[in-house]
């Protein structure tokens, strides 16, 4: 795939995956027939997994990092496969949670508050920015164009980096507001 079509392919990827985010928070219903098709199903385990998948992403891209490092060009691949796709993983998990359950509220107080809807921000909005970018840099590392792969990637990286890491603590700092 040339890189003008692999353009065009993540525009498209990403333009569903923000509709897909879009329908979430429209709902559409989902939520009051999802209860009646599952009433017993236990929606309290779904946050904890996004931040499972946040804390795996994480660790697999120190990991690919420190593989890269070492020049051991398999193992960063495999491990960025694997942050790939836990990455998708947490994104399917985040939209089925949030289309079936309602929003929780933040409820602490004073200065954790601002800290918390301050990380908050930064999370989604880089989230939502890199997105695109991760799948291009991805793009770039399997077709082996690896000085455009290395000069993104030393954008990418961190960004990716710090939105799974924000990921975990939003969920610490939320989890005790969650209704059960």
């Amino acid at each position: 795939m040339s890189n003008s079509k692999a353009k065009q392919f993540i525009g498209v990827l990403t333009l569903v995956v923000m509709g897909l985010v879009f329908l979430m928070y429209s709902g559409f219903g989902v939520r009051a027939w999802f209860d009646n098709q599952f009433p017993v199903f236990d929606k309290s385990i779904l946050p904890f997994m996004n931040a499972l998948f946040n804390s795996l992403v994480f660790i697999c891209l120190l990991s690919a990092f420190r593989a890269i490092k070492a020049k051991n060009i398999a193992v960063h691949r495999r491990f960025i496969y694997i942050a790939c796709i836990l990455s998708t993983l947490f994104l399917l998990n985040y939209v089925f949670y949030h289309m079936i359950s309602e929003t929780t509220k933040y409820g602490g107080e004073g200065f954790m508050r601002g800290v918390y809807f301050l990380i908050l921000a930064t999370h989604v909005l880089l989230a939502a920015l890199s997105f695109p970018f991760i799948v291009y840099t991805a793009f770039l590392g399997q077709t082996m164009q690896v000085e455009s792969h290395r000069r993104l990637a030393k954008f990418v990286f961190p960004v990716w980096l710090y939105v799974a890491l924000t990921g975990v603590i939003v969920y610490l700092m939320i989890s005790p507001y969650y209704i059960h």
